[in-house]
């Protein structure tokens, strides 16, 4: 990719710069002028889901930002979370099913589950030992046994509620704007085997839950889990969309990299244009450590594509940003022209897109209280596509515990000037649940 053509071609744009570069204090919400519409842009085809006139500006968005067919100057940029954004459920998620059913993750070094996460508390090391034993290369999570459903327990309740079985909180120490280290558990859960290997995990899962009926549940350990996912339509046709108009579309997920990789590709997204979670690799092998962004240094795992970690991935891998620089924003002649995600874990990317912004309300807080609020008039709120909430009973708590500080404590959401954006009623819902269709 060439960053200097792509930075050339956006000079017309007018933005506030928000890094404090050249002494300018800015926003992450700036905005700029599009440039004119080009001829022959490609339509969005369905329509079925889409709420009010968001189509239509999305629509309007490809026409005027579009390079449609004509090969000049650098590409606008779209970025998209990937899991309920472009997929009903989680692809994270699903893959943990499998290779707990499949009994793939292998026993810690030494069995000592420290090992596999820098922030796993004593107690929680303690009732992993105890309840998976180190006597075998791989751990029997698939075995109809009180001994393998036990282990198989302990893992999915550190992993999915973080806390362990009897309530203990299973992780501490984190940056809660950097990192989620339940998330970052299943890239480190994947040690001693290949990236090849785990791809092929991955596309099992895949192939698994997409073959399974709406509403599927399955059996992991002693508990039923959800156990199918499904493309959304309307994303799919949005990015051939977006692609054909010239468009240079990522998905940025917080899920494993190999496991987004293997779900983006259905949707013309490849390898390349895929970031996730990574991990670092010992002699063509996965390690527990991960990849480092910003200041972070590999290994020392603690930053993930996770809030503002999205944002410093997208500066470093895409925008080309190295070091500091690439964990502030970014002037928005730089940034991405569209962005799409469904929660909190979104909100720093979605926040430095330039155009518009698509969020998809699944009801969290702080997402939806700057969507809702929209100081600029770039949001779009959408009801999920499949499964769509309906409405939320009570205001988004906006003005007292909508936002999560790095420490984890709740406060308000602040807009960039510092004042506080006043809770938010939810407006957008759907009163009917459009029909999943299943898809390869």
């Amino acid at each position: 990719m060439n960053l200097k053509r792509r930075a050339i071609a956006a000079a017309s744009v007018l933005a506030v710069a928000t890094t404090g570069f050249l002494g300018v204090q800015a926003t992450a919400e700036a905005t700029q002028d599009a440039p004119p519409r080009a001829d022959k842009c490609p339509a969005l085809t369905v329509s079925a889901g889409w709420y009010g006139s968001n189509k239509a500006r999305l629509q309007h968005m490809v026409d005027r930002y579009g390079r449609c067919g004509d090969g000049h100057g650098a590409k606008p940029l779209a970025t998209f979370d990937w899991d309920n954004t472009v997929v009903k459920n989680d692809i994270g998620d699903a893959t943990m099913f499998w290779l707990l059913r499949h009994g793939r993750i292998r026993t810690p070094s030494g069995g000592d589950w420290h090992t596999t996460s820098r922030y796993l508390t004593d107690p929680a090391a303690q009732a992993l030992a105890k309840a998976c034993p180190a006597t075998r290369a791989t751990l029997p999570t698939h075995r109809n046994t009180a001994r393998g459903a036990a282990c198989a327990d302990e893992i999915l309740s550190v992993y999915g509620e973080g806390a362990t079985t009897s309530g203990a909180p299973a992780f501490a120490g984190f940056d809660h704007r950097r990192m989620e280290p339940q998330y970052a558990w299943l890239a480190q859960l994947t040690r001693g085997w290949t990236t090849r290997q785990v791809k092929g995990f991955a596309a099992a899962a895949r192939e698994e839950n997409l073959a399974a009926p709406v509403g599927a549940r399955q059996r992991v350990g002693t508990h039923q889990v959800t156990g199918w996912v499904r493309y959304y339509d309307q994303q799919r046709d949005l990015i051939r969309t977006l692609k054909k108009a010239g468009f240079d579309v990522y998905v940025v997920s917080a899920s494993p990299e190999p496991v987004a990789e293997v779900w983006a590709a259905a949707v013309g997204v490849d390898a390349r244009h895929t970031l996730g979670i990574r991990n670092v690799l010992a002699h063509g092998r996965q390690t527990a450590h991960l990849k480092g962004c910003g200041t972070v240094a590999d290994g020392d795992d603690s930053m993930i594509t996770y809030i503002d970690g999205k944002r410093c991935w997208i500066n470093k891998e895409i925008l080309g940003v190295r070091g500091a620089p690439a964990e502030r924003v970014q002037p928005a002649a730089r940034r991405q022209v569209f962005a799409a995600g469904d929660s909190d874990t979104d909100i720093s990317f979605l926040r430095d897109a330039t155009g518009l912004r698509l969020a998809l309300n699944r009801n969290k807080n702080e997402l939806m209280c700057r969507a809702y609020e929209n100081g600029d008039g770039r949001w779009l709120v959408n009801p999920m596509f499949i499964e769509p909430k309906g409405e939320k009973a009570d205001p988004y708590p906006c003005a007292t515990t909508g936002y999560t500080e790095r420490d984890g404590r709740q406060g308000p959401v602040r807009r960039t000037d510092g004042s506080v954006i006043p809770d938010q009623r939810d407006t957008v819902f759907a009163a009917s649940t459009p029909s999943p269709a299943a898809q390869d």
